[in-house]
C-alpha cells in the first residue's frame, strides 16, 4: 500500500476514531482519574484531572458495609434473570415454530414486553403486586388460600413451600425475565428458522420421541446461538439499573452495585467513591466474560 492509500484510509477513519475518542474514550479514562481522587461535588469544579492521587477509594468501597452483599445480589439478578429470560424465549420460540392460525399475531404479542417503555412496564407491575389493590393478591387471597396480601416489592423475604426465600428480589429477577425474553425469542426463532428438516425428519423416522428430538436434534444446533445470548444479557443485565431503581429503589434486598453507585453520586456526593465502585463493577465484569471467553475458546 502506497503512502497516499495509507494518508486517504486514515482520513477516512478519522471522523469515526474522533467521534469514539470523545464519546467513549475520554469519559471511561475520566472515571478511571477520579476513581483514585478524593472528589466530591461540591469542589468538582477545582479538581484538575491529575490531582492527588490516593487508593483510599477503593479501600472504602471493599471496606464499606454491604458491598458484598450488594455484588453477590447482582450476581444472583444477573444469573438468574438471564437464565430465566433466555428460557422463555426458548419456550415461546418453541411453541410459535410450526405454523397455526393466528401464529403472526402472537409472535408479535410476544415482543410486548420488549419495546414496552420501562416506566410504563415497571407502572403495571407495582399496580398489579400492590398488596392492597393489586390483581395479583386479590386471586391469591381469594383463589389460592393466602392468608394474608403479599408486598411483593416490599418485603425483604418471605415463605414459599416451607423454605424461606428473598421475596422483593425474586420478584424483580421474575421481571427480568419476563421483560427481556423476547430479545432471547428473536434470535432463537430467527435460528429455528434455518435448521435443517432433514435431521428431525431421520430422526422421527427412527422412532426419537418429541423430548429426544428436541435434546439431541434440535438443542445442539442452538447452544452457540445460547452461548451469544447468555454473553449479550450478562453483560446488560449486570450493569442493569433502571428496572430495579423503578420497581423497589434498591431496597428490600435488592441493591444492586449501579443503584449502589448511584447513590454514592446523589445522596452522598462523593464522586470519587462512585467513580471507584463504578471501576470494580467493570472489572468484576470483565473478570465473568474473560473466564467465558477462556472456556468457549478454539481447542
Amino acid at each position: 500500500m502506497s503512502r497516499g492509500e495509507t494518508r486517504t484510509g486514515w482520513g477516512l477513519l478519522a471522523p469515526t476514531l474522533t467521534i469514539v475518542l470523545v464519546v467513549v474514550v475520554a469519559p471511561i479514562l475520566w472515571t478511571v482519574l477520579l476513581a483514585f481522587q478524593r472528589v466530591r461535588v461540591i469542589d468538582l469544579r477545582r479538581k484538575g484531572l491529575f490531582g492527588s492521587f490516593t487508593t483510599q477509594n477503593i479501600e472504602r468501597v471493599f471496606g464499606s458495609p454491604g458491598f458484598w452483599d450488594t455484588l453477590w445480589t447482582t450476581v444472583a439478578y444477573t444469573v438468574f434473570g438471564v437464565g430465566l429470560s433466555i428460557a422463555l424465549g426458548l419456550a415461546a420460540a418453541l411453541a410459535v415454530r410450526r405454523p397455526f392460525r393466528g401464529r403472526t399475531l402472537v409472535r408479535a404479542s410476544f415482543l410486548l414486553p420488549y419495546i414496552a417503555p420501562v416506566v410504563g412496564a415497571t407502572f403495571v407491575w407495582q399496580t398489579m403486586l400492590n398488596p392492597e389493590y393489586g390483581v395479583l393478591n386479590a386471586w391469591g387471597t381469594k383463589l389460592l388460600g393466602w392468608d394474608r396480601p403479599v408486598d411483593f416489592l416490599n418485603q425483604v423475604s418471605g415463605t414459599f413451600l416451607g423454605m424461606h426465600v428473598p421475596t422483593a428480589l425474586i420478584t424483580v429477577i421474575v421481571f427480568e425475565g419476563w421483560r427481556y425474553f423476547p430479545f432471547a425469542f428473536l434470535f432463537l426463532l430467527a435460528r429455528m428458522q434455518a435448521l435443517p428438516r432433514d435431521l428431525e425428519e431421520a430422526a422421527l423416522v427412527d422412532g426419537a420421541t418429541l423430548t429426544q428430538r428436541f435434546r439431541h436434534v434440535v438443542l445442539p444446533q442452538l447452544l452457540p446461538v445460547i452461548a451469544v445470548l447468555t454473553v449479550l444479557r450478562f453483560v446488560l443485565t449486570f450493569t442493569k439499573f433502571d428496572d430495579v431503581y423503578l420497581l423497589t429503589g434498591g431496597g428490600s434486598g435488592t441493591e444492586v452495585v449501579s443503584v449502589r453507585v448511584y447513590d454514592f453520586l446523589t445522596s452522598r456526593g462523593d464522586i470519587g467513591a462512585a467513580s471507584a465502585e463504578a471501576l470494580v463493577l467493570a472489572v468484576a465484569l470483565a473478570l465473568f466474560v474473560g473466564v467465558y471467553l477462556r472456556l468457549v475458546r478454539p481447542r
